[in-house]
């Protein structure tokens, strides 16, 4: 089969197409044709992995460290990319009850990647879920990894209807979908981005957008009963006069230092700095498929690139030009 390699840590131009082995579905795993695959921030940061350092990392050194070991010192141990994907499924091992060949799925493997593939072979009890009857494949890909995060997230700070939530990085994966889902939950919401992805924020529903390389959103009077920090780029102490009394600063990745404002805001009243992960489950996934299919999340594609361009994808969402998804299809 054609897979999308990358033998070497790099830019872009490590992703190499090749032929390697077609896998063969084990008793309790279902093998997927994929359609597409999207082109996210973990496919992007494990591609060069190698030149990312403690201090860019946007979690703890001991995060760093498992994660440099996971997938390499030197060079990478995983050499077939691809986070979140949807396809079909081609055959399914004989312990399966869940699927069967034929379902049309979307999911996310996560670390184990391997999306960036014709083929790939999933646990039945994997992040999978049958794909949404109102989006193609293309669309479908790149919903799982964002969506299923922000809505774990937000339901850990269980947000109600009429707050004000502030989403800082609402364009990316996590963000999007936070920004579409704080208004499912009947929240008014503020995305914050840069200038060439003001309209996709707008297209999602938000009621404001900001443009950080012009306005500092914690010096503009507002305050927020949620400020969600998609990538660890603001900091408590900033954001604190933008909070309302009982106000939420919620990081979805994080330093140490905010590990420390969490406990010490916890032991205190008012407002409060919490930290989460989200490992994802296919409860959410499902969940997500049920919101897409009444409307409430929507994916909006700006380029998909063939596996022979996935370098040229990888390349175009680094030099930020993206105003939406960039999915690289395996058809």
């Amino acid at each position: 089969m054609k897979a999308i390699v990358c033998t070497e840590y790099g830019g872009p131009q490590v992703l190499q197409l090749h032929e390697i082995e077609k896998p063969v579905a084990k008793n309790n795993e279902i093998l997927i044709r994929i359609h597409a695959a999207s082109v996210n921030f973990g496919d992007r940061m494990a591609r060069n992995f190698k030149a990312i350092t403690p201090r860019q990392f946007n979690m703890p050194f001991l995060f760093w460290l498992m994660t440099k070991i996971s997938f390499g010192l030197r060079q990478p141990k995983i050499t077939v990319l691809g986070s979140e994907f949807a396809g079909e499924i081609e055959a399914a091992g004989r312990d399966v009850k869940r699927f069967k060949p034929g379902d049309q799925v979307f999911g996310y493997p996560g670390l184990s990647f391997g999306a960036y593939a014709e083929y790939l072979c999933l646990p039945e009890d994997g992040v999978l879920a049958i794909k949404p009857a109102n989006m193609t494949y293309e669309e479908a890909a790149v919903a799982p990894y964002g969506a299923i995060m922000a809505l774990n997230l937000l339901r850990r700070v269980n947000i109600q209807p009429g707050q004000k939530v502030l989403v800082n990085g609402a364009s990316g994966g996590i963000g999007s979908a936070a920004l579409q889902l704080a208004k499912y939950f009947g929240a008014e919401v503020t995305g914050v981005c840069a200038a060439p992805r003001l309209e996709f924020v707008k297209s999602l529903g938000a009621d404001k957008v900001i443009d950080y390389t012009k306005e500092d959103f914690t010096q503009n009077g507002e305050t927020y009963d949620l400020i969600f920090d998609i990538l660890g780029k603001s900091s408590f102490s900033r954001c604190k006069s933008s909070l309302k009394p009982n106000g939420i600063h919620l990081f979805a990745s994080f330093k140490l230092k905010q590990l420390l404002q969490m406990l010490w805001t916890s032991m205190s009243g008012g407002r409060k700095v919490i930290c989460a992960l989200a490992p994802g489950s296919v409860e959410d996934l499902n969940s997500i498929k049920e919101l897409i299919e009444a409307g409430k999340i929507k994916a909006i594609i700006d380029r998909c690139y063939p596996m022979e361009q996935a370098a040229e994808a990888h390349r175009y969402v680094e030099e930020g030009h993206k105003k939406g998804n960039v999915v690289i299809s395996m058809d």
